[in-house]
């Protein structure tokens, strides 16, 4: 391959989070890859909260580490505090969260980059795609620079024709300090791509120096550390605390005698903004009843002292903002480093792409991150590898890698996006997966990393330690339903310090089914648990393999129920506006997104069940459109 002729195999726009990991999952697969990114100096930046993981974002990194991605590495490296939230609350709404240096984040993951010999990082800014007869070919930067290569991944985030609003002023930026993308919106409009325009914001930075931390609550990290990446001798580091303070009256007051200089409330902006992470105006206009919210001050890091205002994002004039945070307790001096902003940015949506993050309408081209119309470093990672490990399937002419929802969050997330059309920036929860119990962060390696080997992205080393602790799982697993607890004196002495009696001898995994009986009290009563002396990691799955058996059987039924509707397979060339007994709007939807699948056209939203039992038996009658395993 003549790279240094500008030819490559893969080009991505974008070093985000999406674009970091689309290019590293190219070059340990072999490509070489151009990276493009308006800022080299911006690699992987936050430029929102210093934070990776929390709700169904912490599956999503576990995920992302078990395919062989880098982002739960870059996190457990360079985290200021980990803290797993819901730790009281069932397994699967458990979430870590790391507070994460964002100056070391961007350093670790640019040595990544910049490590790999395959990786050639560039500052340009593409404002053009080459395509003939509906295949990419490559794509064009602001100096008329041409770079061909047979697959390009465009991970924009917000920079595709961005525009910064603070107050009723605005100018042409994708972040604070950072020009937009302009240019490309037409380029991607002429290939016969679809673009609208979505919203997001961010809060102020303000100098922790003017803070008076006394007057608010410390959230401390937790003492047992939890990690992401599934590799070994993750590192420990000093853990620093964030702090709690609230919103009043007084706050809202400025907030509601200023709404006529909100540019959203003026209709300057069009698109819509995260439905679960809304602006400060946004809460106290929608949320009128609530006397107060929640704010969380956040270091950015160990040598700055740059504090994030988690929960104050922000359109709202400069000047207003500083007297919006001057009445919040701890803040009444507080110094603003970098005011709150929103951006207005171009995306496309994504029922233009099928399931591999493909477009439906030019070969080779792929979409991942914000561009898709997602929010969220978590989301744009996971996204940013499958569209990197399938712009290696499609060079390779291999079969596309398309998780399911049954399998994954990641599964989930790309299939909401791909047959329901969004109308706000998408953000991962746990409620949106109809299996979360069996799509936990803690079994993320068990789903995945078979999958992350045979792609390549999992080396042999690694996977030889995942067999080794699933073997270890299983082994305990059977030694805690065969082995017995005498009734002993001694043994319902430590049992009644948790309100537990035993009256006979008892199996060990039929104690641990007991809601107040967990394996760290089995091995406090029991000497043989306690000199199998196992991994937290070991013990943890075991113990929930065991407590929540019922329920997984149950739901890993409800997986198998649904995948008789996915053994529907449906012809890529079918007519559906032709078809009868089906509601115009039904067919207009099947016709837009082009389901392969009757359980993918189920989940559309707008298609009635109705019309699904009329397209199954249409479906019937044509013997080749349905495959049996």
């Amino acid at each position: 391959m003549g790279y240094l002729n500008n030819e490559y195999d893969v080009i991505v726009v974008g070093a985000g989070h999406a674009g970091c990991e689309a290019a590293v999952a190219c070059a340990r697969l072999g490509a070489k890859v151009l990276l493009a990114t308006l800022n080299v100096e911006h690699i992987a930046l936050m430029p929102c909260n210093p934070a990776i993981g929390g709700p169904a974002k912490s599956t999503l990194v576990r995920e992302i580490d078990a395919l062989g991605g880098v982002m739960g590495e870059a996190a457990d490296a360079t985290y200021i505090q980990m803290k797993m939230l819901n730790s009281s609350k069932g397994p699967a709404v458990r979430a870590l969260r790391a507070q994460s240096d964002k100056s070391l984040y961007i350093a670790y993951m640019r040595n990544i980059i910049e490590s790999n010999e395959n990786i050639y990082l560039r500052q340009a800014c593409i404002t053009d795609l080459i395509a003939q007869d509906g295949i990419i070919c490559g794509a064009v930067d602001e100096f008329g620079i041409e770079y061909k290569a047979r697959s390009v991944i465009l991970t924009t985030g917000t920079s595709l024709s961005g525009r910064i609003f603070v107050g009723l002023k605005s100018y042409s930026a994708g972040r604070l300090g950072e020009k937009a993308a302009i240019g490309l919106s037409d380029s991607l409009m002429k290939l016969g791509i679809n673009i609208k325009k979505l919203k997001t914001g961010t809060p102020p930075r303000v100098d922790k120096r003017t803070i008076d931390y006394s007057k608010m609550t410390v959230q401390p990290g937790d003492e047992v550390l939890n990690f992401y990446s599934f590799k070994p001798d993750r590192p420990v580091r000093p853990q620093y605390p964030c702090y709690l303070t609230r919103t009043n009256e007084e706050t809202h007051n400025i907030i509601r005698a200023n709404l006529d200089k909100s540019p959203m409330y003026k209709g300057l902006i069009h698109g819509v903004g995260p439905r679960y992470c809304p602006s400060i105006e946004d809460k106290v206009v929608r949320f009128s009843e609530n006397p107060s919210h929640h704010i969380f001050i956040e270091p950015e890091g160990l040598n700055t002292y740059e504090v994030y205002i988690q929960g104050f994002s922000s359109s709202l004039p400069a000047d207003v903002q500083v007297k919006m945070l001057r009445t919040l307790p701890g803040l009444e001096k507080a110094h603003v480093i970098k005011p709150a902003y929103a951006v207005e940015y171009d995306y496309v949506p994504a029922v233009q792409t099928t399931h591999s993050l493909m477009s439906k309408t030019v070969k080779g081209l792929f979409f991942a991150g914000q561009i898709n119309g997602t929010s969220g470093y978590e989301e744009a990672a996971a996204q940013g590898l499958v569209a990197g490990i399938n712009a290696m399937n499609y060079l390779n002419n291999s079969e596309m890698l398309e998780l399911s929802r049954s399998s994954s969050y990641i599964g989930t997330l790309i299939d909401d996006l791909v047959t329901k059309d969004i109308d706000d920036p998408y953000r991962m929860l746990t409620s949106r997966s109809e299996y979360r119990l069996l799509l936990r962060q803690d079994n993320a390696d068990a789903r995945l990393t078979p999958t992350g080997h045979k792609l390549g992205l999992i080396d042999d080393a690694q996977f030889n330690r995942f067999k080794e602790k699933q073997a270890s799982i299983e082994r305990e697993i059977t030694r805690l339903k065969d082995a017995k607890l005498s009734a002993t004196q001694e043994v319902n002495s430590v049992l009644a310090k948790y309100g537990e009696h035993i009256d006979r001898g008892i199996k060990l995994a039929d104690l641990l089914k007991r809601p107040n009986v967990t394996y760290n009290i089995l091995q406090e009563a029991d000497e043989a648990t306690r000199l199998l002396n196992l991994p937290r990691d070991v013990y943890e799955q075991a113990e929930i393999m065991i407590k929540y058996d019922g329920y997984l059987k149950r739901q890993e039924f409800q997986v198998e129920q649904a995948g008789k509707l996915e053994k529907y397979k449906i012809p890529e060339n079918i007519d559906y506006m032709s078809m009868e007994h089906i509601s115009s709007e039904t067919k207009e939807k099947l016709n837009k997104i082009r389901p392969k699948t009757l359980a993918q056209a189920a989940r559309i939203g707008g298609v009635k069940p109705a019309d699904i039992s009329v397209l199954m038996v249409l479906l019937d009658r044509h013997t080749f459109a349905r495959t049996e395993n």
